[in-house]
């Protein structure tokens, strides 16, 4: 089932992981805010300043041009020192625009008649005396304002004055404080409204990965505690979706792992129960005098603990197999001998069963245990003589394939459903379901022989035969395939 939040508490909190997202998308969109203005002032002030000095050397250019037909229309400069309010009306005239509005900001200090300077022909100043004068320096440690520039003034050929303006220098004392008042109220305005951003993206994607982490938190602990049911949603296709999407994996794995435990267990105690079962009732027949205490009768009792030996030392070694300290001694040997000795020493068996073996093996050399080899064979022979109905045969073959050595074992029928192949080597697994040990064994011979095979670096896979049964092909490694010189290049 879905994970769900039963109670206040459950809710998602503000944890630590949100409010340290919080503060770093907060932190990291104050730095992005504070680095753009100080680029983009800086980039404002060149381009201010660039824009000052064109604009008022076009000005100039276009007063002097003025002046220069005035000059050559009145022949002197007497009109403007007997009349200043002529040079205003020039001014406005020239520089202010056709709609004869009064400029405004910047362009009205550079339109302003009292910015600029006139000298005749002798530089004797004609107007705008008192800008030739340095202002008071307020500091004595900072250098002297920069000097007016000129710009000639022309009638013809003849050089008839000179037109002075103020630099840019000049213009900044006066502008700076507007131009910063400006930037201030634009930087409060980006820096208030990337931080009310900054605010609710931070706040929105801390709730939601602290939601989502709570989340999991909660699903963790509940797994614990051994509450293998829960589930978390996997809406989306982003890493937690995918994260969500494993951890519901891992609690269907623990579920399943649990159930096959708790079936192991019960299996377990049945396969116990049965032979003591059996013990019990004999010994207590002995005690009352219902059978009689003799050899024979002993000899059965005997039997009853052959076979919970065999079943205590066959879980002994699934345990060491599941615990990887199984004991193995490998070593070169021919999987021939091993095989065709075994089955040679069997054949006696099998004939009394009535199944005809059939054997086809050729020489390869693989690393393995003798002794788990003998079990590993002695567990499939177990099996065939168990399940294969008679008469039947047994046919088993060995061939070298590529890097491997492939030993098919296959039986006459009966055979095994499609559907009951994958779970043969699960332990205690009948495919009839029943628990008599003539025909079922105890169900743990295939386990031990995928145990066997696997620490060995082999294979086991089950699958249909030709023949009518089940069919096994065992892989193992061969030697040559370890060697130094047979090694696939790197």
């Amino acid at each position: 089932m879905a994970l769900t939040l039963k109670s206040p508490r459950d809710w998602p909190r503000l944890s630590r992981l949100s409010l340290k997202l919080f503060v770093i998308i907060l932190l990291t969109n104050v730095l992005i805010s504070g680095l753009v203005f100080v680029f983009v002032s800086r980039s404002l002030d060149q381009g201010f300043v660039s824009y000052l000095e064109r604009s008022q050397a076009s000005r100039a250019e276009t007063l002097a041009n003025a002046l220069g037909e005035q000059w050559a229309s009145r022949g002197s400069w007497r009109w403007l020192r007997d009349n200043p309010r002529a040079w205003q009306s020039l001014v406005r005239s020239q520089l202010w625009s056709s709609e004869r509005r009064p400029p405004s900001g910047i362009d009205r200090e550079l339109s302003d008649a009292r910015g600029y300077v006139l000298l005749d022909e002798l530089s004797n100043p004609v107007i705008g005396e008192p800008l030739l004068d340095p202002p008071p320096q307020r500091d004595p440690n900072l250098p002297p304002p920069p000097e007016p520039h000129f710009v000639p003034i022309r009638s013809g050929d003849k050089t008839v004055g000179q037109l002075g303006y103020l630099p840019p220098e000049r213009l900044m004392a006066r502008m700076d404080q507007i131009f910063l008042d400006r930037q201030q109220r634009n930087l409060m305005i980006i820096v208030g409204s990337l931080f009310l951003a900054s605010l609710l993206l931070a706040s929105g994607l801390a709730w939601w990965l602290g939601r989502r982490a709570r989340h999991m938190t909660l699903a963790t602990r509940r797994l614990t505690l051994g509450d293998y049911s829960v589930r978390l949603s996997e809406r989306g296709r982003d890493e937690l979706s995918s994260l969500s999407a494993d951890f519901n994996q891992l609690a269907e794995t623990l579920e399943a792992n649990r159930r096959a435990r708790q079936r192991w267990v019960a299996d377990i105690a049945h396969e116990l129960r049965t032979p003591l079962a059996v013990l019990r009732g004999e010994i207590e027949a002995m005690q009352d005098g219902v059978r009689e205490l003799s050899v024979d009768n002993l000899g059965s009792l005997q039997q009853e603990v052959d076979q919970l030996g065999h079943l205590v030392e066959d879980l002994r070694l699934l345990a060491q197999s599941d615990a990887g300290a199984l004991d193995m001694h490998l070593i070169p040997l021919d999987l021939e001998d091993s095989l065709v000795q075994r089955l040679d020493d069997s054949r006696l068996r099998l004939e009394s069963r009535g199944l005809t073996l059939t054997l086809e093996t050729e020489p390869a050399l693989v690393r393995a245990d003798s002794q788990r080899l003998r079990q590993l064979w002695d567990n499939l022979l177990s099996n065939t003589i168990a399940y294969t109905d008679s008469p039947g045969s047994l046919r088993v073959s060995l061939r070298c394939r590529a890097r491997h050595a492939e030993v098919i074992w296959e039986d006459t029928a009966p055979g095994v459903a499609e559907s009951d192949l994958p779970r043969l080597t699960e332990r205690l697994y009948r495919v009839e379901g029943s628990r008599n040990r003539r025909s079922g064994g105890s169900g743990l011979g295939l386990s031990i022989a995928s145990a066997l095979i696997e620490a060995q670096g082999g294979t086991l896979v089950p699958s249909r035969s030709p023949l009518g049964g089940l069919r096994w092909t065992l892989s193992f490694p061969l030697e040559m395939a370890t060697t130094p010189s047979d090694k696939e290049p790197a």
